[in-house]
């Protein structure tokens, strides 16, 4: 089965591509492009995001270590930069918590797919 996920190896890193691209528009867009939501709806987004960034991360073949760290920094980031003037949005550690459960939820979730696959846990 382990073919599988590698015979898809373009439409993999062509998703990851899409993944970041999406997470570049939604954690950058300037304040008055973000739609009111009720409270709490953010978190969800920001969970939802960094799932998608992950599990799109390990079919694209980035290995788990990687992939966990490089986007635990990302999000860090993306914070960080969310509340200077460039961006001009409020940064809150709650929504860095959201990613980052994102993220292991996600690389969890691969190996769990991977190891019930047969695939190599790289």
């Amino acid at each position: 089965m382990t073919s599988q996920v590698h015979q898809h190896g373009a439409v993999a890193r062509g998703a990851f591509a899409v993944a970041v691209l999406v997470s570049l528009a939604v954690l950058f867009a300037p304040p008055s492009d973000v739609p009111s939501a009720p409270p709490g709806v953010d978190k969800v987004v920001h969970l939802s995001l960094f799932l998608v960034l992950a599990v799109t991360a390990r079919w694209a073949g980035v290995r788990w270590q990687v992939a966990l760290l490089s986007l635990l920094a990302y999000a860090a980031v993306s914070e960080v930069l969310q509340g200077t003037a460039l961006v001009d949005r409020d940064a809150e550690f709650l929504d860095w918590v959201a990613d980052a459960t994102g993220v292991v939820i996600g690389v969890g979730l691969w190996a769990l797919f991977g190891r019930s696959r047969g695939a190599t846990s790289r």
